[in-house]
């Protein structure tokens, strides 16, 4: 039998009136694919990052939808900090969402703190985490996750994937660690590409003016090759955009109707 390759699917663009009703379809989305895959497998994955993100999924609160026991909850990045320091995106993520939800507490995988001083033991650390949930169930060569949910920098950054960083060309890893972050703190772990395009749906999710400039170009230039322009999930995944009109207003790409 003959495998077909496909090509990447271009990004899906979403643009809403509002950062209010961009939370509420981004919540819809999710609540659908938590519902598919929790039907084909029991469970569903999910990779969160910090920044602005975790208040954007505010409609998922009291969401009688959301069926909190089956996720399975990994960060996408994460500061090399203490769990409770202002720059832990699992304690922003802590604050903005799992304090209001009755997530399972194992149901959340932070960075072991025990090897802060360690970053090679750290990443590998997360690593290994991340094997136990997929690779005995998924077995593939990377891990598959349902859903990745993602920020974009100024400069293009997504996870701690930085503008013409070493990281960019990681094709082995699963999980690695930078020690120059250009953006306080300097050290953080991060899911590499390799993840993030083994992907079945990537979202970013963008609000505001002030991201107007840099999503035209990650969008409209990706041959500029900022990072968040190289997350190209292989077929059958797909990348998503939910953002609102004030951070697309200078984007030509073609935006879509929503639906799910």
């Amino acid at each position: 039998m003959s495998s077909i390759h496909h090509p990447p699917s271009p990004p899906i663009l979403y643009s809403f009136e509002s950062p209010n009703e961009l939370s509420e379809k981004l919540a819809a989305f999710i609540v659908k694919a938590q519902k598919e895959a929790v039907d084909k497998k029991g469970r569903f994955t999910v990779a969160l990052s910090g920044g602005s993100l975790p208040k954007q999924l505010n409609k998922l609160i009291d969401n009688p939808a959301v069926k909190w026991e089956k996720w399975q909850v990994f960060f996408a990045d994460e500061r090399c900090v203490p769990l409770d320091h202002e720059d832990s995106n699992y304690n922003l993520c802590r604050k903005e969402l799992f304090s209001k939800v009755p997530i399972p507490k194992q149901n959340i995988h932070p960075i072991d703190v025990s090897l802060l001083d360690d970053l090679e033991e750290l990443a590998d650390a997360y690593e290994k985490a991340l094997i136990s949930e997929f690779a005995q169930k998924d077995s593939a060569r990377f891990p598959v996750f349902d859903l990745i949910l993602l920020g974009i920098g100024p400069d293009g950054h997504t996870c701690s994937l930085f503008p013409e960083h070493p990281l960019l060309t990681e094709e082995d890893r699963w999980v690695a660690y930078i020690e120059d972050s250009p953006k306080p703190p300097p050290k953080r772990t991060t899911l590499t590409f390799p993840v993030l395009n083994h992907a079945l749906r990537v979202v970013f999710v963008a609000a505001g003016e002030g991201k107007a400039d840099v999503l035209s170009t990650i969008i409209d230039n990706p041959e500029a090759g900022l990072p968040a322009s190289r997350v190209k999930p292989s077929h059958p995944g797909q990348v998503y955009w939910y953002v609102d009109n004030a951070a697309s207003a200078k984007v030509n790409y073609q935006r879509s109707e929503f639906k799910l």
